[in-house]
């Protein structure tokens, strides 16, 4: 079976596409990003998330999480605005809630990551909200269900699923997914037309992640292999959904947005492994961030 076409990703691409900072900007008109996630299990996943936003060169993030999380979260940094949720799973009321609550300009909202949903109408009732209010929006792990894919279609949106998330979301099997016999081009092929043909249907970006991470928007498609098998470490994932959010605040494009998040995510990750071999953690990225990025800053003067 044929591949589509690859768009190619690499320093020369992601330096054209980042818009560079104006020397007259003020305080948020450089991206603001709410993030939406979290429970009494899976507090660190709107962290890491949060900050990871904030490493991207964006203004402001604020962070929902669970009452139950609210102080642990707050003195994870001072650099977090913590938005609590009025119940400890998401519910119609704490949805309701946070809409009422939000400032007038959210850029991009990034949900799912470690939230544990009451009930999916509060899911969807809140990405309906947040779409009508014109915020663009990134969907992970729990906000990956089904019943989303009426709402979002056309949105643009940006999903980020593993293997069984797609599998899940999408109600369909993924060709040789827990094979990893990495010599079975027509499998990965099928993979490949999969989610263009996917990305096309919904109109959206689907970014499936794994050793090697497919994305598409429907009409441009990439591939980028995983920089180190040291990544599979838990909270990697919720990193990029926040580096996705912030680049797509700044950006236009949502294809752009993912592919610089997915290659810039993994630079840092090879740093971390380098430093630290098979041992690295989600937070070693975090910390790897500002050295990978500064390399893609510019400033235009006005």
């Amino acid at each position: 079976m044929e591949s589509p076409e690859l768009v190619t990703v690499n320093d020369n691409r992601i330096k054209k596409v980042l818009v560079p900072r104006k020397n007259s900007s003020r305080k948020g008109d450089n991206g603001i990003v709410l993030v939406v996630g979290g429970s009494r299990i899976y507090h660190g996943a709107p962290v890491l998330a949060s900050i990871a936003a904030l490493r991207s060169g964006i203004d402001l993030v604020y962070t929902a999480v669970p009452s139950i999380n609210v102080e642990s979260t707050r003195s994870y940094s001072p650099n977090l605005i913590v938005i609590p949720l009025v119940d400890q799973r998401l519910t119609m009321g704490s949805a309701a809630r946070l809409i009422k609550t939000l400032p007038k300009k959210v850029d991009v909202a990034t949900i799912g990551m470690g939230m544990n949903i009451a009930k999916k109408e509060a899911l969807l009732s809140l990405i309906e909200k947040l779409l009508k209010y014109g915020t663009k929006l990134v969907l992970d792990a729990s906000a990956l269900i089904p019943e989303i894919l009426p709402i979002i279609k056309d949105s643009g949106c940006i999903i980020t699923p593993h293997g069984g998330e797609y599998m899940r979301i999408f109600e369909t099997e993924l060709k040789n997914y827990n094979n990893n016999n990495n010599d079975n081009n027509n499998s990965e092929n099928e993979q490949i037309l999969d989610v263009l043909n996917n990305a096309k249907k919904y109109g959206i970006t689907i970014i499936l992640k794994g050793w090697k991470n497919i994305i598409s928007n429907g009409e441009l498609t990439t591939v980028i292999e995983r920089s180190t098998p040291a990544m599979t470490v838990g909270g990697t994932g919720d990193v990029l959904a926040g580096l996705v959010a912030g680049f797509f605040s700044k950006l236009n494009s949502s294809f752009d947005a993912s592919c610089a998040a997915v290659y810039l995510n993994g630079i840092a990750g090879f740093m971390a492994y380098q430093k630290s071999g098979l041992h690295i953690v989600a937070s070693d990225l975090l910390d790897n961030l500002p050295q990978v990025l500064k390399n893609f800053d510019q400033i235009e003067n006005n």
